[in-house]
C-alpha cells in the first residue's frame, strides 16, 4: 500500500498507457463498426483534451484526490475513519460508493440543462472509439473533481481506494468505450457485473432515449437497480448513428470547437438539449 502510494503518478500513467495500448491495438484487430470520421482529426481533438484536462487539474487542484484522502487518514476526519473501519472493508466499499456517485454525477450531466452543456461534448465525437473515453469538457473535469473531492472527504476514504478507483475508472471509460469486436457469450457474461463496449455502446446513440440510458462507467449493477439499462440500440451496433443530430458535420471535430461547445446555444428537438 505504501508503494501505491508513493508511485501513484506513474503507477495511473503506467495503467493508462497500457490499457490504452491493448484497446488500440483490439481496435485494429477486431473493429466493431466502420468509422465515420477516421482517426487522425478526432484522436488530435480527444487526445489534445485530455492533455489539458491533465495540466489543468494540476493547476488548479494541487490537492488532488489521492492527497485529500491522506489528509484525512491523518487527521481522523471523514465517516470510514470516525467508524474505524478496517482497510480490507473500507477500501472496497470505497471504491464501490465512488462508483455510485459517478453512476448519478452521470445522469445529472443528461438531465440539468447547465450540466448538458458541458457533457455533450463528449457525446458530439462522431465515432466512439479508446479516446473517446477520454473525451470530457475541462469545465466538466474541474466540476467532476470537486465531487470527487467532496466525496473522498466525506468518507474518509483510504489512499489506497482512490487510487484504485482513479485507475479503475480510467481503464473501464477506455475498455467500454472501445469500437472491439467481443464474442456475444463473453459480452453477456462480463455484462453481469462491468459495462461493456456493446453496452454503452447504446449510451452514444442519435436517439435520446438511447444516450439517456446506460450511465454507468465500471459496475452494470447501477442502470439495473436504477431502471437506466438498455441491452442494445434498436438500430443495431452496425447500423447505429453515433452521436448528436446537431453535430453531424465532421469538420467540426478539432479542439477550439470541442472548447467552445458549451458556450454555444441548445437546440431543442435535436437530440442534444439533454
Amino acid at each position: 500500500m505504501d508503494y501505491l502510494i508513493a508511485h501513484e503518478a506513474s503507477i495511473r500513467l503506467s495503467a493508462f498507457a497500457g490499457i490504452f495500448l491493448v484497446m488500440a491495438l483490439w481496435e485494429i484487430a477486431a473493429p466493431k463498426r466502420a468509422l465515420v470520421a477516421g482517426k487522425a482529426l478526432r484522436w488530435f481533438g480527444n487526445i489534445g483534451i485530455s492533455v489539458l484536462n491533465t495540466l489543468i487539474l494540476r493547476f488548479l487542484f494541487p490537492l488532488l484526490a489521492v492527497g485529500l484522502a491522506l489528509l484525512a487518514e491523518e487527521r481522523g476526519f471523514g465517516l470510514f475513519n470516525w467508524l474505524g473501519l478496517p482497510d480490507w472493508l473500507a477500501i472496497p466499499l470505497a471504491v464501490i460508493l465512488l462508483d455510485l456517485v459517478i453512476y448519478w454525477q452521470h445522469v445529472a450531466f443528461h438531465h440539468v440543462p447547465l450540466l448538458w452543456r458541458m457533457h455533450r461534448m463528449h457525446h458530439a465525437d462522431l465515432d466512439i472509439d479508446v479516446t473517446t473515453g477520454a473525451r470530457f469538457h475541462p469545465l466538466e473535469i474541474a466540476l467532476s473533481m470537486l465531487l470527487k473531492l467532496a466525496v473522498v472527504a466525506a468518507l474518509g476514504a483510504p489512499a489506497v481506494s482512490v487510487i484504485l478507483f482513479e485507475v479503475i475508472l480510467s481503464g473501464m471509460a477506455m475498455f467500454n468505450h472501445s469500437n472491439v469486436r467481443m464474442p456475444t457469450l463473453l459480452d453477456r457474461s462480463l455484462r453481469l457485473l462491468v459495462v461493456t463496449p456493446d453496452m454503452h455502446r447504446v449510451h452514444h446513440s442519435i436517439h435520446r432515449d438511447e444516450h439517456d440510458s446506460n450511465f454507468g462507467f465500471n459496475l452494470s449493477c447501477w442502470d439495473r437497480l436504477f431502471g437506466s439499462y438498455r441491452v442494445a440500440p434498436r438500430d443495431g451496433h452496425e447500423g447505429m448513428t453515433i452521436g448528436l443530430r446537431a453535430y453531424q458535420a465532421v469538420r467540426r471535430q478539432t479542439l477550439p470547437w470541442m472548447l467552445w461547445l458549451p458556450f454555444g446555444p441548445l437546440r431543442p428537438g435535436s437530440g442534444e438539449d439533454g
